[in-house]
């Protein structure tokens, strides 16, 4: 997503529009913008960039799922009836423009995003990007299929039951589905107001995680978003627990589609991940809870009433489920969502111990034909590993694992609330990719000298606290380094003034301020934490020893880096 310096903002939009043509699939838009519209804002893109404005996604073209708004175009959610243009965007669509994206336009999606099949739309069945005889997924399915066809560089989807994970398993690609509140719903028709999250398609991995944390962010006018808490995780460890299902939980899946999971699990087993078989039916059973039981409440709080007053404006499908919930007693709703908070509490035990969870994103890929014929019992099916997630509140990031039965194989990785970062790291695993920079912007940098370097004896205590690793530093000429008899053996760096020491090498390290504080509190005697200066003019928080005990010790300076004494040593 990082712009070419040859490749104009403008240039990007023709070649889009090629596309588009080429692709002959209008059944992705309910909105498509006209070309000279969105080629009039690359161009002022281009001389923004040019008098040298910092826009980190500058030129990035972006489809919207029309449950979303965007200022000056129609909101639909797929139902005429229903429309109306906002006169400001979504928060999470304004942070996108502000940071140099062009909207090419608005798509199709299962009307008022119920649904995961991508066909209950007046405005026409969205066609796979692969296999046009089947479905895309839904309900986020324009988004989906104008990533995969390469029309749009990234899409923002909704996900309540699944709608940003299924249309990516099933088109190959790449979705994010952040912890419920990191991205304000503002501006987002609510399909179940409690579970709704904003969601990111892409061709990549990096290129998802990068459009996502410009979104990120609470909104006043949302009540439901949230901050990064202060003890986040920035990185999953070396060697994560991942959590995968017994093979009787894999029952919906064909053979090919187990054989793709199992190389997934062998693939990141491959990649220094510890696999342990777990039971997740009650994961499973708390899904049905969505559809199944009173919550379904929540989506005829959304729209009910607009659809009550005229049932015939909706898909046939859709009004079924929305008007049924009408009829649900206040005090079924009270039980279920105590039943949920039941689940909540297990899936915590469930999940303790593990740094994710790896399922199959979804059981199969139909026909559209086989779904017009039977629009409930499959959609049901195809959210076997997707409606608990949002739920029980947890985070997940469904990316391409292969293929089976002639389709796109999809898995998804599952964390806790505010583990996203972990997730991402996981999950790039499975696709190859790396970014360096963790997720959460809350993260403080911390420089270590000795002990707590990689693969020496305190090195844990920074990734137990899931510290993320940002590179190697070099300290400018004026810190000397000794060897403490200590145990377990550990350096001494302190400052002694420019040109009387020699630049000290050692690692740069993010993790949240809360395990910072810890490190602190429990920062033993001659440690303590200061600002250290780098060779390259920066000042960073680290690890420094009083000037008195450093005298004490054997002065190593000369080696310039902790494991080079260790290794001269013999230690």
């Amino acid at each position: 997503m990082t712009q070419a310096p040859t490749v104009s903002c403008a240039e990007r939009v023709i070649d889009a529009y090629r596309r588009i043509a080429e692709a002959d699939r209008p059944e992705i838009w309910i909105t498509l913008r006209p070309e000279t519209d969105v080629l009039t804002q690359a161009r002022e893109l281009d001389r923004r960039i040019a008098a040298g404005a910092e826009l980190p996604l500058a030129g990035t073209l972006v489809a919207i799922k029309d449950n979303i708004d965007v200022a000056g175009l129609p909101t639909t959610a797929a139902c005429p009836g229903y429309a109306y243009t906002p006169g400001s965007s979504a928060p999470a669509v304004q942070r996108l423009l502000d940071a140099g994206v062009l909207v090419l336009g608005k798509t199709n999606l299962d009307q008022f995003a119920t649904g995961l099949v991508g066909t209950r739309s007046p405005y026409g069945p969205v066609r796979n990007a692969l296999r046009p005889e089947k479905i895309s997924g839904g309900s986020s399915s324009g988004s989906a299929v104008a990533v995969a066809l390469g029309i749009a560089d990234i899409a923002l989807g909704t996900d309540t039951a699944g709608s940003g994970r299924v249309p990516a398993a099933l088109n190959g690609i790449v979705g994010i589905k952040p912890t419920l509140g990191l991205v304000p719903t503002t501006g987002v028709i609510p399909a179940a107001r409690s579970y709704d999250a904003v969601t990111v398609f892409a061709r990549t991995l990096t290129d998802a995680q990068r459009a996502l944390a410009v979104m990120i962010g609470p909104d006043e006018s949302d009540p439901l978003s949230r901050s990064w808490p202060d003890d986040v995780r920035l990185s999953a460890p070396d060697h994560p627990r991942v959590a995968i299902p017994r093979d009787e939980d894999l029952t919906p899946l064909t053979s090919q589609a187990r054989a793709a999971f199992g190389t997934a699990v062998k693939r990141l087993e491959a990649a220094g991940a510890e696999a342990t078989v777990i039971d997740v039916s009650p994961l499973l059973q708390a899904a049905r809870l969505l559809y199944d039981g009173a919550l379904v409440a929540e989506r005829y709080a959304g729209v009910g009433e607009f659809i009550a007053r005229d049932p015939s404006a909706a898909d046939p499908t859709v009004a079924a489920i929305i008007l049924a919930a009408a009829e649900l007693p206040a005090h079924a709703l009270a039980a279920d969502q105590e039943r949920l908070d039941v689940y909540k509490a297990l899936a915590h035990r469930l999940l303790s111990g593990y740094d994710a969870l790896l399922l199959p994103t979804t059981t199969e890929h139909p026909d559209i034909a086989a779904v017009r014929a039977d629009p409930v019992t499959i959609n049901s099916r195809l959210g076997t590993y997707t409606n608990f997630v949002n739920l029980l509140d947890l985070a997940a990031v469904a990316v391409p694992a292969g293929g089976a039965d002639g389709s796109p194989f999809g898995v998804s990785v599952i964390t806790r609330a505010f583990e996203d970062q972990p997730a991402l790291d996981i999950a790039a695993r499975l696709t190859g990719e790396q970014d360096p920079t963790p997720l959460p912007d809350t993260g403080v940098d911390l420089a270590v000298f000795g002990a707590h370097l990689r693969g020496q004896p305190l090195s844990h205590q920074l990734t137990d606290t899931g510290a993320r690793y940002a590179g190697e530093v070099t300290t400018t000429a004026a810190y000397r380094l000794t060897a403490l008899a200590t145990d377990p053996a550990k350096p001494g760096l302190v400052r002694v003034g420019p040109g009387t020491g020699g630049p000290i090498t050692g690692e740069r390290w993010t993790l949240s301020p809360a395990a910072l504080g810890r490190f602190l509190a429990a920062l033993p005697a001659p440690m303590s934490l200061g600002r250290i200066e780098l060779a390259e003019g920066t000042w960073v928080l680290g690890f420094q020893c009083d000037p008195y005990t450093a005298s004490t010790g054997t002065d190593i300076t000369h080696h310039g880096d902790w494991r080079a004494y260790l290794a001269t040593s013999g230690s």
